[in-house]
């Protein structure tokens, strides 16, 4: 399942064009604010479909009912590129668990690349809703690699993926791996370059976010 959030236009939109706009993602703070802002609507859009339960809440003045979450998901992350995604998510999702994920591209000589994965550090995943957050999705490696390391863990009873932009090939090759995954797009572009970079897209999310990485 695949949700488009700019299908409907709301401030996601501006968000968006803002990361993408060469004259305003130099700003790194405002770039990682803009991330965080869309992971916030995504974190808010992915929570009323998640089970919810009624419990009795002691006011000053009486009891109310109220809706609660069920049960807290487990936010994952990719590093670093996630990380602004990720405080977003905290934000809304305040009393989360957390999982992180090293997953980076190691480039050959010839222009490919290998997707390698160095590090995991979750909790219990077994049966547990799993929001992973990365900024791009563009071939969908990574983020299948990361999944297959949190179903060593434990097998969630729900996966989501929450990204700002997506490409319709990485969207394909992730359902292919995780069919009843649903996926959370800020939006999505149809072309891919032979380097696995977006098109229109915005460029490398973690370097105008981070500062450009040296390539080992």
């Amino acid at each position: 399942m695949v949700i488009n959030l700019s299908d409907n236009h709301s401030l996601l939109s501006n968000w968006l064009s803002e990361i993408r706009s060469v004259e305003l993602q130099t700003d790194r703070q405002r770039f990682r604010k803009n991330l965080e802002k869309i992971a916030e609507v995504c974190a808010y859009e992915i929570s009323k479909t998640l089970p919810w339960v009624k419990k009795e809440i002691a006011t000053p003045l009486g009891t109310s009912t109220c809706k609660v979450l069920e049960k807290q998901p487990v936010l994952a992350t990719i590093l670093r590129a996630g990380l602004a995604m990720h405080n977003g998510f905290l934000n809304y999702f305040d009393k989360a668990d957390n999982a992180f994920i090293s997953a980076y591209r190691k480039h050959n000589s010839d222009g490919s690349f290998d997707i390698s994965l160095d590090y995991i550090s979750c909790p219990e995943m077994e049966d547990r809703v799993v929001i992973i957050s990365d900024p791009m999705l563009a071939t969908g490696a990574s983020l299948v690699k990361a999944l297959q390391f949190i179903r060593e863990a434990g097998n969630p009873a729900e996966i989501h993926i929450a990204c700002a932009l997506a490409c319709t090939v990485g969207i394909e090759y992730v359902l292919r791996a995780e069919p009843k995954a649903k996926i959370w797009c800020g939006d999505i572009d149809d072309e891919l370059t032979a380097k696995g970079y977006i098109v229109p897209g915005l460029g490398d999310a973690g370097d105008l976010a981070y500062g450009v990485k040296v390539q080992m």
